[in-house]
């Protein structure tokens, strides 16, 4: 392109500029033209004495959740959907109690890092002390743990017993008379050995190997004529812990 090209296109391209400069200027004025700046709104009323603003739950302190309640109705209608999509997962009962059990794994390894914090600032009860932050080597003050503390905080109440076996000296059992979970399943005959429970039996195996005594944990449906929705966690421990408890002595 030539020189005098060139600067045919530049002269037609600020010609151009200039037109669309005349259009967004006032009609037969050169001053420049002024905006008004938008003022700041003006900010919301304060709130009655008697009324507070709702935060959202990220906002809350941690530690300050003790107390904090969710519907059985609400937690009822979840689980029902959590069973209902399992069910379409698996082929068997071994397979769908796997599935609960890897679903409630995931929520104890968490309560085991927040559990402990909370309870130390904030105890379940009143008529005890709170609990040291550190790691226990012993086998019954993390059973008794599970069966008071933990299950408090799940459910609102220790569970109803906590027994040894009397045939295998490495299985203990957790006993729930009437498991919350459990309350609106109703299991149907041809799956009469499925539990649902296997969910809790997750949580109780992830809190046993996060603090170093791993186990299988297994529940089971065992009903009573008093009790007939009785569910038995059972904790079958690992040889390792056995060795440990001998060498610390009974």
């Amino acid at each position: 392109m030539s020189n005098r090209d060139s600067g045919s296109v530049r002269d037609s391209v600020i010609s151009g500029t200039s037109r669309f400069s005349s259009l967004l200027s006032p009609a037969g004025s050169s001053q420049t033209s002024t905006f008004a700046i938008p003022q700041p709104q003006p900010s919301l009323p304060p709130l009655p004495a008697n009324q507070k603003r709702t935060s959202e739950i990220y906002d809350r302190p941690v530690t300050k959740s003790r107390g904090a309640e969710v519907s059985l109705g609400a937690w009822a209608f979840l689980f029902a959907e959590i069973v209902q999509y399992t069910q379409k997962q698996v082929s068997g009962i071994s397979e769908f109690e796997k599935r609960l059990s890897i679903l409630g794994y995931r929520v104890g390894a968490r309560l085991l890092e927040l559990l402990p914090l909370r309870d130390y600032l904030h105890p379940v009860s009143s008529l005890r002390s709170p609990p040291p932050p550190t790691r226990t080597l012993r086998l019954l003050p993390i059973l008794t743990y599970i069966h008071s503390t933990l299950y408090r905080y799940l459910f609102g109440r220790p569970a109803d017993s906590l027994e040894r076996s009397t045939e295998n000296d490495d299985e203990y059992m957790i006993g729930d008379d009437d498991m919350v979970i459990t309350r609106g399943v109703e299991v149907p005959k041809e799956m009469s050995d499925l539990s649902c429970a296997a969910l809790v039996a997750g949580i109780v195996e992830a809190v046993m190997d996060g603090a170093g005594f791993p186990s299988r944990v297994t529940a089971h449906s065992v009903p009573s004529p008093q009790h007939p929705r009785r569910t038995v966690i059972l904790i079958k421990l690992d040889s390792e812990v056995l060795a440990r408890e001998a060498a610390l002595g009974k």
